[in-house]
């Protein structure tokens, strides 16, 4: 039976956090750069525990005003510094729940295409955090180079985002970047994750390894979307597990 991990970010300030955690089997805790803060940490880590969702580290810039999603000019240096000190801040409240890394927004993106960025931060995880599972963008040169050096990587998708022919997210500034219909999110997912490939904005389709499929829970209907991609699945076979069980 094929099988699939939900991620979702959590501790934004979305507002629906509480109901999106049973539906999730991974939660990305935003550490206070993006958004969060040490109270939304706790909270989160502790909604976590309650439904046996393993938690994660999301670090992205500290851009409060663009909700980290603005490209900046950063040295590999910067971008490992980044990453370290907001898995730190995490560990300080999950302590051992700490399971996985997945950047945000901007960062998340640069990091998967800049083999300069990805190697800086690749290193720091493989010398500070070599237990952490991290996310990474499916196909991406992060996703290759953090295998290549031991790290433990889950490819991942997206429901709600459109794909370019080189397997890359479409930014989010052209006005096709994102997935609003919700027959077409579920369609790609199960594409996804039983094909392995997926339909590009040109028409083309492109090879993909689903190992966890994102869902943003800052969508207005994110829940209900959750609640019919669960379904859905289960409809298909897939099972909905974390990692390791």
């Amino acid at each position: 039976m094929k099988q699939v991990v939900l991620n979702c970010d959590v501790g934004e300030g979305a507002g629906f956090d509480a109901d999106l955690m049973p539906l999730i089997t991974s939660a990305n805790i935003a550490c206070g750069a993006h958004a969060g803060n040490l109270e939304t940490m706790i909270e989160a880590v502790e909604d976590a525990a309650r439904h046996r969702v393993m938690v994660g580290a999301h670090p992205g810039y500290f851009d409060l005003d663009n909700f980290g999603r603005v490209e900046r000019d950063i040295t590999p240096a910067e971008a490992a510094r980044l990453v370290s000190m907001q898995i730190e801040q995490l560990f300080e409240v999950a302590g051992s729940r700490l399971r996985h890394v997945k950047l945000h927004g901007a960062l998340y993106n640069q990091v998967s295409h800049d083999l300069r960025l990805a190697d800086a931060v690749v290193s720091d995880l493989v010398r500070l955090w070599p237990d952490l599972i991290l996310y990474a963008l499916a196909g991406s040169p992060l996703a290759g180079l953090a295998s290549a050096r031991g790290l433990r990587v889950a490819e991942e998708v997206f429901a709600d985002r459109t794909y370019q022919s080189d397997g890359s997210l479409t930014p989010r500034t052209s006005p096709d970047a994102l997935i609003t219909n919700e027959d077409a999110m579920v369609s790609q997912v199960l594409q996804m994750v039983q094909e392995g490939r997926v339909r590009t904005t040109d028409g083309r389709e492109v090879a993909v390894t689903a190992e966890t499929v994102c869902l943003h829970g800052d969508s207005p209907h994110a829940v209900g979307f959750a609640e019919r991609l669960r379904k859905e699945l289960a409809v298909a076979g897939i099972a909905v597990k974390a990692f390791g069980t």
